[in-house]
C-alpha cells in the first residue's frame, strides 16, 4: 500500500520515527509495574530495532511520494486500475523512476504492484498513453 499525498506520507513517516521513541520513553518513565514496563515496550522497541536496521535517513528518503508521469494502459472493465510511469524526487539525489501498476482504493491510498510481462497481449487492458499533465489542463 502507497500514500499518494505528500503531506500525509511525511506525517506518517516522520510520526513512525519520532512516535516511536516517544512512545516507549512515555511508557518507562508513566507506568508503575516493571511487568507492564515490558509489556508495553515490546511494540515500540521492535519498531525502533526495525527503523535502525533499515537505516533512518533511508526512511527519510522514502517520504517523497510517487508522481504519476504518465498512464500508460487502463482497465477496460475497473476505470481505477491502471499502469503507470511514476517518478519520485529524491532531492539532490535527482529521481527515481517506476513503471507499476495502480489499483486506486481511496484518492490519497493505492496499492502497487509489478507489471506482467504480457500486458500489450492482454484483453482487459486499453493502451492510453495519456500525458497527466494533458489530463489535468482539460478538466475543469
Amino acid at each position: 500500500m502507497d500514500i499518494k499525498n505528500q503531506t500525509l506520507k511525511s506525517i506518517v513517516y516522520f510520526g513512525l520515527l519520532i512516535g516511536t521513541l516517544l512512545t516507549l520513553i512515555w511508557n518507562v518513565i508513566t507506568l508503575t509495574t516493571t511487568t507492564r514496563k515490558i509489556i508495553c515496550a515490546i511494540l515500540p522497541t521492535t519498531v525502533l530495532t526495525l527503523i535502525l536496521i533499515a537505516g533512518p535517513m533511508k526512511i527519510l528518503f522514502l517520504t517523497g511520494a510517487w508522481r504519476t508521469q504518465t498512464i500508460l494502459y487502463q482497465n477496460g472493465h475497473l476505470n481505477f486500475n491502471t499502469v503507470e510511469f511514476q517518478m519520485q524526487d529524491v532531492g539532490a539525489l535527482g529521481y527515481n523512476k517506476r513503471t507499476v501498476e495502480v489499483f486506486y482504493l481511496t484518492p490519497l491510498f493505492m496499492i502497487t504492484s509489478e507489471v506482467p510481462n504480457d500486458i500489450d497481449k492482454r484483453v482487459e487492458w486499453i493502451k492510453v498513453d495519456k500525458d497527466v499533465n494533458e489530463l489535468e489542463i482539460k478538466s475543469p
